[in-house]
């Protein structure tokens, strides 16, 4: 979907009107190789660094979900120092409501919000996933989320707290068709009154996945209604 840094959501469109993929989560598989390959070809040491190392801790690089950040959800949380967030073309009525609810939404949500973690080091995405008020549980939606992806196997579900939120975490394998391999991927939903909100995380392969998970760890533990 997305081609390169900084332009991830606009790539995502772009792709969809000249090829016409229609997916969703699993196509970050394709995005995070694709950056892999740029990383790889700018400077080979750091990105075998960035593979091979998984952080114990994180530090906060600011909140968004709140009025005036860079993406407005139902929630916030932190993101870790360095990774960047962009808000989807569609959240920003960049595109055509149509054309963003045909490419960017998966199973009861729609892409919100996408954090890079390429400045910080990692090949992968942060994904937030918004949907509309409703009485689904968090469970439920995430079942949903994930049942609109091909080549997912073995969830494991679990249900957390975050402040005054209760949601429900999903691990993961994802098996990519184009790029032939598995890895693991974690999902988490919660309920807000402004609807489920998804939080999404990839990554190049199973090691990127770990050594971008305090990042993930950071969000969910600082999440909260708006």
């Amino acid at each position: 979907m997305q081609v390169g840094a900084g332009n991830a959501w606009r790539g995502l469109v772009h792709v969809a009107l000249v090829a016409g993929l229609l997916t969703g989560c699993g196509e970050g598989a394709e995005d995070d190789a694709k950056a892999g390959a740029s990383a790889s070809a700018s400077n080979p040491a750091d990105a075998a660094d960035a593979a091979n190392t998984a952080p114990e801790g994180v530090e906060s690089g600011g909140t968004i979900g709140a009025a005036g950040s860079p993406c407005e959800l139902p929630v916030t949380f932190d993101i870790a120092v360095k990774w960047e967030a962009e808000s989807a073309p569609g959240a920003s009525k960049e595109v055509p409501e149509e054309l963003a609810d045909m490419v960017l939404r998966q199973g009861p949500v729609t892409a919100a919000c996408e954090v890079d973690a390429k400045p910080a080091g990692h090949i992968g995405f942060l994904r937030i996933w918004t949907g509309e008020p409703g009485d689904a549980d968090a469970r439920a939606v995430l079942e949903e989320f994930l049942a609109a992806e091909k080549g997912v196997s073995e969830e494991k579900y679990t249900p957390f707290e975050a402040g005054d939120l209760s949601g429900t975490e999903v691990e993961y394998l994802y098996t990519s068709e184009l790029m032939d391999e598995t890895k693991t991927e974690r999902a988490l939903a919660v309920a807000t009154p402004d609807g489920p909100v998804v939080l999404h995380l990839g990554g190049l392969d199973t090691a990127e996945h770990e050594a971008m998970l305090p990042a993930y760890e950071l969000a969910k533990r600082t999440l909260r209604a708006s």
